[in-house]
Formats: structure tokens, C-alpha cells, sequence
């Protein structure tokens, strides 16, 4: 009883807390608010006409939906980046970002959630994925481990960050016992769910150019460097408009995290693009014409000739010391990465699968408006969560919501 009475307070005081602000949070706000609005809008007209009013086809199946839902994955188990050394091995110079980063998972995951809502055409589908209701198809389905490994996810890492606030919020301090089992288990969860996604794609033999054993693993090292590259930029923004302060060397360590990721993931992209365009065999094809283009077709060329340079710009300024260092630089590094990661993860991976058909034809794909409001949508959805997540849990921190016992 006396734990739901402190819950209570706790739910009054966040909705207190996120509910005032400065003008600024305001109109970030009212900005996300309106996002969201216009997003729904062009949702309803998907749910009125169907995926017809969308850029895909029957031959392009997967479009900006999917695209976004993959990469969004890598965003959340990137947590685990921060997670693995506050819990686990005990470094307090994580420790102020660790909360932000389970924060951001969440959002994350959140919209990996809706972008997959969206991509079925509409919320009345749902109740195939129930078990025991829908068709499950477990443990055959790849698809089905994926939401059950996602959820799974998303129930860790909302679970142990709100243990841990709520004991802060009543002036305690979390018992280790309880979330280190948990945290331990994310860790392993978090390299799951990207693996998992990434046999999605592995297991589709008749698409060669998902058919890659390299894919598992760049995944992960694509999200370990996008993730984290995020975490630096919110973390700014954070230290730049909060009271809540960041250490330098806490955003110079997670910035260490990023620069290797990136090199690994550079370097298998070299191995990929090795394999594809020294012995090119009919299985290529897909490469050639994300790349190069095939047979006059060519939309997808300003995407990834806009990433690969920007991925090595990023990489090569990271791997020097005094240029990481400065934060100016490092800033701009995390940003140009993250939207290179953001190409070379979405259009520049799920729509060449599909190109060119299984019988030569190349249909090509572009996203239309509906697809596009929707898209940013769900982004200012995920955005207003966290935002919502993050003055919640700094305000606890920092000890400006309490319990307030009533004598």
C-alpha cells in the first residue's frame, strides 16, 4: 500500500514537472506536438486508402518504414555501451550518462514499434503477433523472435532505470541485488535483438545481396557507432540547457566507444564492397545498382555517394586524438555519422535487397509524402517520449522531485 501511495506521488510529480518548463522546452514541445499531428494525419489517410498511397509496391515491399525500424534497433541496443560498464563493471564515469542512454533505448524501441504498426498498414493486423490467438508461427518465424526479443528489450530497460529512479525518488539507494541481474541480462538482450534483425535478413536466400554472414556483425558495429554518436548529441544538448552537467570525460569515453566502433564497421564495409565488386558474379547486381546504377536506374545514387563520404570523413577526424578531443569537431563527427549510418543502414540496405526482382526487373523506389509524415511522426513521437523520460529522471537526480512524506 505504501509503495502504490509512492508511486502515486511520483506519477503527480512528473506530470508536474513535465507539464512547466522554460519557453524554450515549450516550444519544443508544442514543435514535437504539431510533428506528431501532422504525422497522424497522413496516417489516417494510409489507414483510409491503404499502403497504395505509399511508395511501395509488390516488388519493393519494405520501403522508409522498415529502413527506420532497422536502424532504430541498433539505436536501442547501443545502450548496452552504457550500460555494461556502469552495471557491470562498476565505472562511475558512465554513470551520469547511463540513464539517458536506457531513456533513449526506450524511445527507441518505441518507435521501432510503431514503425513496424505503420509498415503492416495499420494497428487491426496486431492480433496475428498474439501468441496463442494470432498465427505465431514460433519458433519458425524470424519475425516472431523479433517481437519477442524487442518487447523483451524494451521491458528491461524501462523496468531497471524506473527501479532505480524510484528508489532515488524516495532518497534511497537501489539495491545492486535487484538490477544487476537485470542489467546483465540486457546486455546479452541488446546484442540479441540486432543479430535477430539482422537474420531477418540473412535468412532470405532468394535476396543475395542480404545473403551476407558479415551482416550480423556490421550491424552491431553500425549500431555501437550510431548509438553512442546520438548519446554524445544528446548529452550536449543536455549539459547545454540543464542543470544537469555532464563530465568531459564522460562524453571523451563514450566518444572512444564510437571511433572504434566506426573503424570496425569501415573496415567490414570494405570487406563487403571487396566481395561484391572484385569477382562480380549475377549476385551483384544489387551492389551495382546501389553504387553505380543498373540499366539507366539510378535514385538511390545521391543516398549512399552522400553516406560513404561522410561515414570516412567522420571515421579518419575520430581516429585523432587532439581532433576527438576537441568537442566542436567531435560534435560534428557524432552528427554527420549518425545520418551517414542512418543512409547506409536504411535505403542504402533494405530497398537494393529487393532490386533488381527475381525475374531481372528493376523497379525503384521512392517515398512518397504520406510515407515521409508518417516517418517524421513517429521520430518526433520518440523525441517527445525521451524528452518526457529524461526531465523526469534528471529532475530526480538531482533531487528536485522527492518523496515528500506526510506526517
Amino acid at each position: 500500500m505504501k509503495r502504490l501511495k509512492v508511486f502515486g506521488s511520483l506519477v503527480k510529480d512528473s506530470l508536474d514537472t513535465i507539464t512547466h518548463g522554460s519557453k524554450k522546452y515549450h516550444i519544443w514541445m508544442g514543435f514535437l506536438t504539431f510533428v506528431m499531428l501532422a504525422g497522424m494525419y497522413c496516417y489516417s489517410i494510409q489507414l483510409e486508402h491503404g499502403l497504395s498511397v505509399t511508395g511501395m509496391t509488390d516488388r519493393v515491399s519494405w520501403g522508409l518504414y522498415i529502413s527506420n525500424f532497422t536502424f532504430l534497433v541498433g539505436v536501442a541496443a547501443a545502450a548496452v555501451m552504457l550500460v555494461m560498464p556502469t552495471y557491470v563493471l562498476k565505472d562511475i564515469d558512465f554513470k551520469q550518462a547511463v540513464l539517458i542512454g536506457e531513456g533513449l533505448a526506450v524511445a527507441a524501441l518505441i518507435m521501432c514499434l510503431a514503425f513496424v504498426i505503420a509498415d503492416m498498414g495499420g494497428p487491426s493486423v496486431l492480433w496475428h503477433m498474439i501468441p496463442g490467438i494470432g498465427v505465431f508461427n514460433f519458433p519458425n518465424s524470424m519475425l516472431t523472435w523479433d517481437v519477442l526479443v524487442l518487447n523483451g528489450y524494451l521491458f528491461l530497460n524501462i523496468t531497471i532505470p524506473f527501479y532505480i529512479l524510484f528508489r532515488h525518488y524516495q532518497g534511497k539507494e537501489a539495491k545492486s541485488s535487484v538490477y544487476i541481474p537485470g542489467a546483465i541480462l540486457s546486455v546479452f538482450w541488446a546484442v540479441a535483438i540486432h543479430l535477430v534483425t539482422a537474420f531477418l535478413y540473412q535468412g532470405l536466400q532468394a535476396r543475395p545481396f542480404w545473403n551476407n554472414a558479415l551482416l550480423g556483425p556490421r550491424f552491431l558495429a553500425s549500431a555501437f557507432a550510431a548509438g553512442p554518436a546520438l548519446i554524445i548529441l544528446v548529452l550536449a544538448i543536455i549539459r547545454n540547457f540543464t542543470e544537469f552537467k555532464i563530465q568531459d570525460k564522460t562524453i571523451k569515453k563514450i566518444a572512444m566507444v564510437v571511433t572504434v566502433a566506426a573503424q570496425i564497421n569501415l573496415i567490414m564495409l570494405i570487406s563487403e564492397l571487396f566481395k561484391e565488386f572484385y569477382a562480380p558474379t549475377h549476385h551483384s547486381e544489387s551492389a551495382y545498382y546501389l553504387f553505380f546504377g543498373l540499366d539507366g536506374k539510378d535514385a538511390l545514387l545521391p543516398w549512399i555517394w552522400t553516406a560513404i563520404p561522410l561515414n570516412v570523413l567522420a571515421t579518419v577526424l575520430l581516429t585523432f586524438h587532439k581532433l576527438r578531443n576537441n568537442f566542436k569537431v567531435l560534435f560534428f563527427c557524432c552528427f554527420i555519422l549518425f545520418i551517414a549510418i542512418w543512409i547506409e543502414k536504411g535505403f542504402g540496405l533494405i530497398v537494393p535487397g529487393f532490386i533488381p526482382g527475381p525475374y531481372g526487373k528493376i523497379a525503384e523506389y521512392t517515398p512518397t509524402g504520406i510515407e515521409i509524415g508518417v516517418t517524421l511522426g513517429i521520430w518526433a513521437l520518440g523525441a517527445f517520449v525521451f524528452t518526457i523520460l529524461a526531465k523526469t529522471a534528471i529532475g530526480i537526480e538531482l533531487g528536485k522531485l522527492k518523496y515528500k512524506k506526510k506526517s
